[in-house]
């Protein structure tokens, strides 16, 4: 039993939805506290509204609620389960805010539940900025010159003080959400106003910059008898000025001398004492002049955070697993780390001989409107993390895991037209941080500039820059080399730095197979080396590697049964952590069933990258070179493509072209489904319905196509996941802009034209097929119309406005189509459906986003199933039921990043934005699309003014909307012509200007908080531009908006729930659920 004997049960709480700022690294803590504390024999349960979290499977807690993560909420779980703690450290900066919210409502103490982790005092030192600032002065530590406000005339008395540039960092936000660096008075102005609004505790920290001083960050784990290690220190590559989630980062810190170090380890641990945590893990974040020296301390985080993550996989030091046990009341010398097979007791400081690099990765071309500049708020949605024997190595193994088509450190794209503009281009990005600008410095150094021009252009130490431009040079001396006249050594020498196959293969002018065959001619391939957390002094009994270059090989590969997953990759817009979700699934179904499993993946904010999850990890890249490094070690009797998203997808025809074998549906079989041509033949053997489509290499192809089919069109590239560049065109114009801007056309990759079916009803499908037969998983009907992007849109399972006919008919098509693609696995298919007329739009035989969201609503886990199918079984082996009739509904949300990219218009469509996903559950559509909303952050108004702007054809379906809001007893505002077709149908509305009529208009009315709701549907580019400002108010002042028809009626239905919903835990419903046996 744990050293507290009183504690018998304790709540955890999740991070909720990904978002930028907090990604999957709070399911990674979540998943390891719950294991933690059922292993002492604790009563655990968990809430979070995150459906593609591990955390949330029935089996991880006693009881898991997938509930919002709102105190509200949350008290009623509480009156229920009655625990006797809550742990709010493993939820990032959502669990803190709901737990101070709990606080505040004396919710905690009128239950009598105790907080483990962090007290309520140590977190309000850390995250109140002034206290944390007074209180580091007390210890002696020194932080920026700084003054809190809570006003923008208090803020801008400061700032005289101060000067410019200068900093503005809110209280009690996440990933600098609303901070910023100002360098005029208006810049000021806006950024104070926001980071204010955006505050729960309506207050900045005004602060002198430190821009292009260099960062740190040490991650300390201390317990109640003061016993503190220092996990690993972490240096920023990028200085000061930019997020540390945007930098990249190292580990551990290369430019530090061993005296700085030592000083900045013991002021860690004095902030750590200082403030008060004492049972668990903290990252304690410094800046050092790089002039004379001088150690400032930034912040601290009381919490499990994103680098603990980083940091527990650079290890092998399971940070979050310790910081439960120590939680409740365990000390780090009773604890052991068992990636070494408990020989080293927790108290050990880990020790590594190797360098690990952090990149994160952007979306920006998700968002063209967006401030691509890298600052103090963070903008990246994803990382990829690599470990080398070396810096060079670590480095060029990141860059090729990003997956944004470099092998290493490639030329940028710069048009130029003289070589002083070539020169400027590189300067300029230089100065500014951007997502390419590792790019750029090496692309500095080859049109010759020196460290120390780089340098003072960047503030980059210059021990990387001399890393870099040594990289260069290599290049460039076997640029234009032959290959057949390179020696072992020259291959030796460039592999030991990093580059790739690929790499080599464009600089001597060759191709990557034949640099392949000349590495194996000469014997050259990689070893791989064990994460061992002690620098290889004691034997790691772990499995965790990575791939380097050097003499002895630790693999040790055995003669099982096994199978390679091959992992997702860094998260992004369109591929996130549903995926290796589904990764983690098919590896612990697969180990259960006598497989040994190999994980293959390079994100450490996973679940599926911790050593415990698989039989074996390797820390790799998903490219075809590191891949099959692993393939010709291991030598599997199978290979998993389908779990990952696109990036193993893209794999699976050339490993297979190598001999691999791939088991479950076949890369010719999702070939079809990919390629235009093959995929009609198949809709047209089946005799099923496609919307018009034409396929298009050129602008004059495109006009014609679109002609024979008629406008409005969804256009898209070929072979793209999330919807990348796609569009609805309403005319020639719109298209021919399309063709000239969107997209790079060839024969190779044409453009898809589709007839745009208007107020479809579209439906998700997920389906197993063992080949014979078909289990189908849930009907998903979307609640926004056909043209929004299915990741985006919220969907329900059981469907709730589909005639029983059309779901038997959907039942049937679907299972048609499984058959004969002959899928061995999990199928997501898409349809819509028009005047009780069924269109097939999709087929994706691999698993697809919804699959957590379905396994959740029916409890049926179809990514473990879907696994053993493609192992052999078959499904009527598996005991399933036939059907699952829900008899509550489920509701997924996406939620949007806009509040990240305020210049960006919030309008959605065929092309994915959305980062993350929520889940509502209720007895009635209304309350778990309640849920939905509120878990996504959408507080919804109960009463107040509702302003309505929409397009001619959905003014006569507005009105049921306007007479419902009226009842529930709202009051009605719209334009002119909204207004007065309402007035003519009896409906009670006032009259507001549009914003080009002069004021008061609209937007006056939004940022005097005289708008609670407002419906804005547009059409057509000049309606769209007209209304932007109405969205974009709307979005900075938190004003709930919809820009559908569908999405009113359900805020209609959801109001009525504000204060009258139910919670009730996931294992309950699923025991409630109506089954037919198979």
């Amino acid at each position: 039993m744990p050293a507290n004997k009183k504690l018998k049960s304790v709540l955890i709480i999740g991070a909720g939805p990904i978002i930028i700022g907090q990604a999957c690294e709070f399911d990674y803590s979540g998943v390891q506290a719950c294991k933690a504390l059922k292993e002492e024999g604790l009563r655990v349960i968990l809430v979070n509204s995150n459906p593609a979290t591990i955390m949330t499977d029935p089996e991880m807690a006693d009881k898991v609620y997938i509930e919002p993560i709102h105190w509200r909420n949350i008290e009623k779980i509480i009156i229920k389960e009655k625990p006797d703690a809550i742990l709010p450290t493993m939820g990032g900066q959502t669990a803190l805010n709901t737990t101070l919210d709990l606080n505040r409502h004396k919710i905690l103490q009128k239950h009598n539940v105790k907080i483990i982790g962090a007290s309520i005092a140590s977190i309000d030192m850390a995250e109140d900025r002034e206290l944390f600032k007074n209180a580091m002065a007390e210890i002696g530590l020194e932080t920026p010159h700084a003054y809190i406000a809570h006003s923008y005339n208090e803020a801008k008395i400061h700032q005289q003080e101060i000067g410019f540039p200068i900093l503005v960092r809110p209280s009690f936000t996440l990933g600098g959400t609303g901070g910023g660096i100002a360098y005029n008075i208006q810049d000021f102005e806006e950024i104070v106003k926001r980071g204010l609004d955006l505050s729960p505790t309506t207050e900045v920290l005004i602060e002198e910059s430190v821009i292009g001083w260099k960062e740190y960050e040490m991650e300390v784990v201390r317990d109640k008898n003061d016993n503190c290690i220092i996990i690993c220190s972490i240096e920023n590559i990028d200085p000061m000025g930019v997020h540390t989630g945007d930098s990249i980062t190292v580990a551990p810190a290369q430019t530090l001398t061993d005296k700085e170090y030592q000083a900045m380890r013991d002021a860690s641990i004095k902030v750590l004492r200082k403030i008060g945590v004492d049972t668990g893990g903290s990252n304690v974040q410094f800046s050092v002049s790089p002039h004379d020296g001088r150690i400032l301390v930034i912040e601290m985080n009381p919490r499990v955070s994103r680098s603990s993550a980083l940091a527990s996989k650079a290890t092998g030091f399971p940070i979050a697993k310790i910081a439960a046990k120590l939680a409740i009341g365990y000390s780090l010398d009773e604890l052991s780390n068992e990636i070494t097979g408990d020989v080293i007791p927790a108290s050990f400081e880990p020790t590594i001989d190797y360098v690990v690099t952090k990149i994160p990765r952007f979306a920006f071309e998700k968002f063209k409107e967006a401030d691509s500049r890298l600052t103090t708020q963070m903008k990246s949605v994803g990382e990829v993390m690599s470990i080398g024997r070396n810096f060079q190595e670590s480095l060029q193994k990141a860059i090729r895991g990003l997956e944004i088509g470099a092998d290493g450190l490639d030329k940028p794209e710069i048009k130029h037209r003289s070589d002083k503009e070539r020169t400027d281009i590189i300067k300029n990005n230089l100065r500014t941080p951007n997502a390419y600008r590792i790019f750029f410095i090496a692309e500095a150094f080859r049109v010759g500039l020196s460290s120390q021009e780089v340098n003072e252009l960047t503030g980059i130490d210059n021990w990387f820059l001399s890393q870099i431009k040594n990289v260069i040079e290599l290049e460039t001396s076997f640029s234009g080399k032959n290959l057949s006249t390179m020696t072992a050594e020259d291959l030796k020498l460039l592999k030991c730095k990093g580059f790739s196959d690929v790499s080599i293969a464009k600089m001597t002018d060759s191709s990557e197979t034949e640099v392949r065959k000349a590495r194996e001619r000469f014997k050259i391939k990689p070893v791989f080396k064990r994460v061992d957390a002690c620098a290889a002094e004691f034997e790691a009994t772990t499995a965790y590697m990575y791939s380097t270059y050097d003499s002895e090989c630790e693999s040790s590969p055995s003669s099982k049964k096994k199978i390679i997953i091959l992992g997702g990759g860094p998260n992004r817009i369109g591929q996130g952590i549903e995926f290796d979700y589904c990764c983690v699934h098919a590896s612990l179904a697969l180990r259960d069933h006598g497989f040994e499993t190999i994980m293959v993946n390079c994100n450490p904010e996973t679940v599926s990258t911790d050593f415990d999850i698989s039989d074996r990890l390797y820390f790799e890249p998903l490219t075809f070179e590191d891949v099959m490094s692993i393939i010709d070690l291991e030598k599997p009797d199978g290979v998993i493509v389908h779990y990952g998203g696109q990036t193993p997808l893209k794999l699976a025809n050339r490993l297979k072209e190598h001999g691999v074998k791939i088991i479950g549906t076949s890369p010719e079989a999702i070939d079809i489904a990919e390629d235009r041509e093959k995929f009609k033949h198949l809709v047209e053997k089946l005799k099923l319905k496609q919307p018009t489509n034409r396929t298009a290499t050129n602008l004059e192809s495109a006009l014609k196509s679109a002609e024979a089919i008629g406008y409005p069109l969804v256009v898209r590239p070929s072979y793209v996941l999330g919807g990348r560049a796609m569009e609805i065109v309403a005319n020639e114009d719109d298209l021919r802009r399309y063709m000239g801007e969107a997209v790079s056309v060839s024969n190779d990759s044409p453009v898809l034209l589709d007839k745009f079916l208007n107020d479809a009803v579209e439906v998700d499908i997920d389906i197993i097929s063992d080949g014979q037969e078909v289990f189908i998983g849930a009907i998903m009907e979307h609640i926004e119309e056909a043209g929004i992007h299915s990741g985006d849109s919220g969907c329900s399972i059981p469907p709730f406005t589909l005639s029983e006919d059309i779901i038997v008919r959907l039942k049937e098509q679907v299972t048609q189509l499984a058959l004969e693609l002959k899928v061995i696995g999990l199928m997501n298919t898409q349809f819509a459906i028009k005047d009780n007329e069924i269109f097939l739009l999709e087929v994706n035989p691999r698993a697809s986003r919804t699959a957590p969201f379905v396994s959740k609503s029916i409890g049926v886990q179809l990514a473990k199933i879907g696994a053993l199918v493609m192992s052999g079984q078959k499904l009527s082996s598996l005991s399933l039921p036939k059907d699952v009739i829900p008899n509550y509904f489920s509701v997924k949300e996406a939620v949007l990043p806009f509040s990240k990219f305020p210049e960006v218009d919030v309008l959605l469509g065929p092309e994915m934005k959305s980062t993350g996903e929520v889940m509502g559950v209720g007895n009635s559509f209304g309350e778990a699309y309640f849920k939905a909303q509120r878990a996504a952050g959408v507080i919804l108004p109960k009463t107040g003014n509702v302003f309505i702007s929409v397009r001619d054809k959905d003014k006569p379906l507005v009105c049921d909307v306007a007479e419902e809001l009226i009842k529930i007893g709202f009051s009605l505002y719209a334009t002119r012509g909204t207004q007065v077709y309402l007035e003519e149908k009896n409906i009670k509305c006032k009259r507001i200007n549009k914003v080009k009529q002069g004021h008061p208009h609209i937007v006056d009315m939004i940022k005097n908080g005289d708008v609670h709701l407002i419906i804005n549907t547009t059409e057509g580019a000049v309606s769209i531009k007209d209304s932007f400002s109405i969205r974009k108010e709307a979005n900075n002042n938190n004003v709930c908006l919809t820009t559908t028809i569908s999405g009113a009626k359900a805020f209609c239905k959801a109001i009525l729930f504000i204060d009258n919903f139910d919670v009730l835990d996931i294992e309950s419903r699923h025991a409630s659920l109506k089954t037919s046996s198979h």
